[in-house]
């Protein structure tokens, strides 16, 4: 297939509600789109980028301009036999694994169109329902986030996650256990502590947790692995595997027991599936985090879930978890606890166009 003309949107959509972790609160998200033309077929992908360099060195303008600098030369007016041969050639580029991400995703959107087929068959995956789990934000009123808990079992999410940060943890866990002692819960840190905190993490993983996700620094495999030996909980990384790499050398030092691949974070779909399987090679069980996505993205994370390799409920909420108003149709509904996917070809969804016109603040394109 040869791409024609490709564009990337940066858009910011006001959140339902407030969304804070560690890093800050959110009340609307900034991501970037793209899209891309051959043959009378357009394709979507999403970089899901941070509105600040916090998760990761990608801002919104720092991804429209190396699309338009480095990605975006390397693709338009070239052909690819399949996504794998585009990937190879993006790849080359060091880094920008958001950006990457965004252009890969869309052509493989537009290359399952041209072959009927949707994403998750043609990745190999092996299920039409996912499992869905819900990620809640720090909340400074407790009532708030239990009643953001009470909505999230009475939707029938599978699993819930909290956000925790230092003064936001023990007290808020013992209350929750109080009033939820069931249900099946974890909390990430998104790297808020360190090992010197070691005697609190030990005082967070005693309320029955599912695992505790990203407690300590990116870089601290070392860390994370004292702290795994020290406590039964499950550690999860997160921000810590940007690839094979780093998966084989947390392994090897006892970092963690579980991975959350965000196909985003690693490169793309290709590598998030490769990095899946690897995890199931060396006995870490994976599931897909998510990056409050719009429906482009998230509609491609459903397909990465659908593969075996995901054993655990994923950060796959429905549409209405984040937006009055997706930018897809249909949206994404979630019952019974899963989210069925779509057996139509590519994403699975029709891209209202004259909704991100509204919500676009910067473009480029080639």
């Amino acid at each position: 297939m040869k791409i024609e003309r490709a564009e990337a949107v940066s858009v910011k959509i006001p959140l339902k509600f407030a969304f804070e972790t560690s890093y800050g609160r959110q009340t609307e998200r900034e991501t970037v789109l793209v899209k891309l033309e051959s043959e009378g077929l357009t394709g979507w992908g999403e970089a899901a980028v941070s509105e600040c360099p916090d998760y990761c060195y990608e801002t919104p303008p720092v991804s429209l301009l190396v699309l338009e600098k480095y990605v975006f030369p390397r693709v338009v007016g070239k052909s690819f036999e399949t996504p794998e041969d585009l990937a190879a050639e993006i790849g080359a580029i060091t880094g920008y694994p958001f950006s990457r991400t965004g252009v890969e995703s869309a052509f493989i959107d537009l290359y399952c169109k041209s072959i009927g087929e949707p994403i998750h068959r043609w990745l190999g995956g092996s299920r039409t329902l996912i499992p869905a789990g819900v990620s809640l934000g720090i909340e400074d009123d407790q009532g708030v986030l239990f009643d953001r808990i009470r909505w999230a079992l009475d939707e029938g999410y599978q699993r819930i996650k909290l956000k925790v940060k230092p003064g936001r943890d023990v007290g808020v866990l013992s209350g929750v256990r109080e009033s939820f002692e069931d249900i099946n819960l974890m909390v990430d840190a998104n790297s808020c502590y360190t090992i010197s905190d070691l005697s609190l993490l030990e005082a967070i993983s005693k309320f029955n947790l599912i695992m505790i996700e990203q407690p300590l620094g990116p870089q601290d495999l070392a860390d994370h692995a004292e702290l795994q030996k020290r406590i039964r909980t499950h550690v999860c990384l997160d921000e810590s595997i940007r690839g094979i790499e780093d998966l084989r050398a947390a392994v090897a030092l006892g970092s963690c027991r579980i991975v959350n691949v965000k196909f985003g974070r690693v490169g793309g779909l290709l590598a998030g599936r490769e990095l899946a399987r690897e995890c199931l090679r060396n006995g870490i069980a994976v599931w897909t985090g998510g990056m409050l996505e719009t429906g482009i993205g998230r509609a491609h994370n459903l397909a990465l879930a659908s593969l075996a390799e995901f054993s655990l409920p994923g950060d796959v909420s429905a549409s209405d978890r984040y937006w009055e108003e997706d930018i897809i149709e249909p949206a994404v509904i979630m019952e019974d606890g899963h989210i069925e996917l779509s057996e139509k070809p590519g994403i699975g969804y029709e891209v209202v166009t004259k909704r991100i016109e509204a919500f676009t603040t910067a473009r480029t394109s080639m």
